[in-house]
């Protein structure tokens, strides 16, 4: 892993926070972007008054040098999964609460930097790396300890891939620690799977994943109280965290229901149970599994946005 510190001089930006900053640069945004990781590096070094750059070849080095950052605020240049891999890592760590991240979104998929409010140019994100505040967002934590940032789709999965979900070839586990179903080694596949990766919508996703082979019979129960019970088909359903600490839970009727509206409910905790289920948190497939709960944490976590 190659490691570049470098100093800027009080007088290169008079109105640049004076930051010392760990920039690590994601594997896959240098493959997908190396000039936009380059400006990005560029910008960065010269606003902050102390840069020590990072070049991890995987996910190990990634989480290597994110936990030896010291008291360098990191900033991670990299898309959704660069993103959600050092989410997943503070949380296990237990150090969400005092770490804040900041972003420089690059790469192929950046569906999740989007809805969150980072800019997407390399220069403009940077600057709001170096000029933004630090704003605490909320999250869903599943009972396997996974993250979720932006949103839960639920619906019945037609077989073991999902072209809009995305798994990292580099990667040996998930967001949540584990690999997720869908994520075989062959080197073909890796190559048709980056290719996906890249024609596929990067949008968050709030219905039911591709694919899907007809209703579902699943129990879904918000703090504890059933909003749709097993001899109810269900189209799909989608868990977001809301604000105040709460999250928003809607479930589709099935398409030959269309007439009827879909059933929404808010609260901290959601559990959805019944037959094997597939699920994507964020944009990545997991499971099958028979139950899954989710449980909203308040201003977990922190994430440095553009001010105003």
């Amino acid at each position: 892993m190659a490691e570049v510190a470098t100093s800027a001089s009080s007088s290169a930006n008079s109105s640049a926070r004076s930051d010392q900053l760990l920039v690590v640069v994601d594997a896959v945004a240098r493959r997908a972007d190396g000039e936009s990781v380059r400006i990005a590096k560029d910008v960065l070094s010269a606003g902050a008054s102390s840069t020590k750059v990072c070049l991890p070849d995987g996910p190990e080095e990634f989480a290597r040098a994110l936990r030896r950052r010291g008291s360098r605020r990191p900033v991670v240049v990299g898309d959704d999964r660069a993103l959600l891999r050092a989410v997943a890592l503070l949380h296990r760590h237990r150090e969400l609460a005092a770490c804040g991240l900041s972003v420089v979104p690059v790469g192929p998929v950046l569906g999740l930097t989007r809805s969150l409010g980072l800019p997407s140019g390399a220069v403009a994100a940077a600057r709001a790396v170096l000029d933004g505040a630090e704003r605490r967002l909320d999250l869903l934590v599943d009972d396997s300890d996974g993250v979720v940032l932006g949103a839960v789709g639920i619906g019945p999965v037609a077989g073991d891939q999902d072209e809009g979900a995305f798994t990292d070839p580099d990667d040996d586990a998930g967001p949540g620690g584990s690999r997720p179903a869908s994520a075989p080694a062959r080197p073909w596949l890796r190559t048709c799977q980056s290719l996906v990766r890249t024609l596929a919508s990067s949008r968050p996703v709030r219905a039911a994943a591709p694919g899907a082979t007809g209703p579902s019979r699943l129990r879904v129960e918000v703090d504890g109280v059933t909003l749709v019970d097993l001899d109810q088909p269900v189209e799909g359903v989608s868990v977001v965290p809301g604000a105040g600490g709460v999250a928003e839970v809607e479930v589709r009727p099935p398409a030959w229901g269309a007439q009827a509206s879909p059933l929404t409910a808010r609260g901290r905790t959601v559990t959805v149970s019944g037959a094997h289920f597939r699920y994507r948190a964020d944009a990545v497939v997991s499971g099958p599994v028979r139950t899954r709960t989710w449980v909203v944490r308040e201003g977990a976590w922190g994430l440095t946005l553009p001010a105003g």
